[in-house]
């Protein structure tokens, strides 16, 4: 018998059967791991096990190749929180689905359950479109396909970075990009900073950026599209009443 506990995050419920669920969890230890939660179908245990929620779960299979059974133990209801807010609510259910179907199945990414958390965290505040923008930011570099932010491409110098190459993933500075402005992606200057407030038409411009890269780096190579809730959050925030920075 294979018998480990972690914390974990939850991405997805599924119903399977009358009574029982299929939960996708975002582990600390154990990446991105499915398991049976039985009884997970009932009304108590879909309060629990709504996307974005945190819990604490034991996970128990004869054989490590086996699906496996959850038992889980609430530790923060973050999907509650948000349900009067549809617009962090597509924030939430956009960083889950996109987890869920970027990442390969029981390969420990601790730096992205921290990204995760740490983007749950932020969508309390005012500020987390920003935030939500560096954290696909984050993920492209975590599954090998991070940008060059650092320097222009063409130049090496690091000022008035205005865009990046959808080939090479790297900066090209304003005045080194000009003539090929039409073929490149345009870089919102908040990118460059962990901390910097990027305006409604900045974070739309970062998730055409990010969406790009994922699209072409990831989902191609997965024989799909950006996962729907991710494109609802894109049309969302790009509306002029999305004003929220």
């Amino acid at each position: 018998m294979i018998d480990w506990t972690d914390d974990g995050i939850v991405l997805a419920a599924r119903k399977h059967g009358e009574t029982s669920a299929i939960v996708t969890l975002m582990t600390r230890a154990h990446g991105r791991h499915l398991g049976l939660v039985r009884g997970g179908a009932g009304r108590r245990a879909r309060g629990m096990l709504q996307p974005g929620n945190r819990v604490h779960a034991r996970w128990r299979a004869r054989l490590s190749e086996h699906l496996g059974t959850y038992s889980c133990e609430m530790t923060e209801a973050v999907a509650a929180t948000l349900l009067k807010d549809r617009l962090r609510l597509a924030g939430l259910s956009a960083a889950c689905a996109v987890t869920e179907a970027t990442l390969p199945e029981r390969e420990p990414h601790p730096r992205v359950y921290d990204g995760l958390a740490g983007l749950l965290a932020a969508l309390a505040g005012d500020h987390w479109p920003s935030a939500y923008v560096r954290w696909e930011l984050s993920l492209l570099s975590e599954l090998g396909f991070g940008l060059d932010l650092s320097a222009c491409a063409a130049t090496g110098r690091n000022d008035q970075l205005a865009y990046v190459s959808p080939k090479s993933g790297r900066a090209v500075s304003l005045a080194a990009g000009e003539p090929y402005r039409r073929r490149l992606l345009e870089l919102p200057g908040f990118m460059l900073s962990e901390t910097a407030v990027g305006s409604p038409g900045d974070v739309a411009l970062g998730l055409k950026l990010t969406g790009y890269f994922l699209e072409s780096s990831v989902f191609q190579h997965l024989e799909r599209g950006l996962p729907p809730a991710r494109n609802r959050l894109a049309q969302r925030l790009g509306k002029p009443e999305a004003a929220t920075p």
